[in-house]
């Protein structure tokens, strides 16, 4: 896959570590570009003005600038955000507050996840070739 042909991906988990780690996996397994984001403010500025083919959106970190429900109403409600799909990164089920704000959301995927197969799941999931 040439470098034009690279998926975009932005990562939004506060945890420095984990970015990092699923950066690497998704770059080299994938060949994927990934745009790491510790904030909301951070993701919601890259998502706005460059070429985002996926959010990875982790849920369990804690946001202190704002909530994860308004960090996807923000991407639902924005033209220039709301075609970008979204896939959760979660311990758990999403809460229930969020089931009114996951209309974007593809998939869930739940923690731990085999960073081995996770680029093939998420390309799975939105019928991308990995």
């Amino acid at each position: 896959m040439s470098i034009a042909e690279a998926k975009r991906v932005l990562l939004l988990d506060t945890e420095d570590i984990i970015r990092e780690v699923i950066q690497l996996c998704l770059e080299t397994q994938a060949g994927w570009q990934v745009l790491p984001a510790a904030s909301a403010q951070e993701g919601m500025a890259i998502a706005e003005t460059e070429q985002i083919d996926l959010v990875l959106l982790d849920l369990d970190g804690m946001m202190s600038d704002i909530e994860w429900s308004a960090i996807l109403q923000r991407l639902q409600n924005n033209p220039t955000t709301q075609h970008i799909p979204v896939i959760l990164l979660t311990a758990t089920a999403p809460p229930k507050e969020l089931q009114s704000a996951t209309a974007g959301v593809k998939a869930s995927i739940v923690k731990p996840f085999d960073l081995l197969v996770l680029a093939g799941q998420v390309a799975a999931i939105l019928g991308w070739n990995c």
